[in-house]
């Protein structure tokens, strides 16, 4: 394929979008992490989808004398943004938004730090790149 007849507009099958990975000094409260996310979707338009990442809160003790009693960790709660209501399972430490396109980096660059600016107040460090798969790779195919 010559380069001319690609477009030049990305597309989420073969081809990476941009995201903008929000990385935190500190891990997020259940709280924090609800406010963020509800400020992020208020001020920031084409957003594909949004990934957290962080420390995993389990349900059950997994080992040792008390082995399959109920953690009652109070940070693992159900938090609500947009119209979703998600049992949050983790602590946040990094939030991934992929945008849809190249085109909308500046402006949601700009909204996005306002918003951390605004709700997360012990700092983060922001980036663009890829920083998830966008297309199969040899572990997927030997899953299968």
């Amino acid at each position: 394929m010559t380069q001319s007849s690609r477009s030049s507009k990305p597309t989420y099958a073969g081809e990476p979008l941009p995201e903008v990975k929000i990385f935190t000094n500190r891990l997020l409260s259940a709280d924090t992490t609800e406010k963020v996310l509800n400020t992020l979707i208020s001020r920031v338009d084409n957003i594909r989808q949004m990934n957290i990442q962080g420390e995993y809160l389990p349900p059950k003790v997994k080992s040792g004398p008390n082995t399959g009693i109920p953690v009652n960790h109070p940070q693992r709660k159900v938090i609500k943004y947009g119209e979703r209501e998600v049992e949050l399972t983790n602590m946040v430490g990094a939030i991934y938004i992929e945008l849809e396109d190249d085109e909308y980096v500046d402006d949601a660059m700009a909204a996005i730090k306002a918003a951390c600016d605004e709700t997360i107040p012990f700092g983060y460090t922001m980036d663009v790149g890829r920083y998830s798969k966008y297309k199969p790779t040899l572990t997927d195919y030997m899953k299968g």
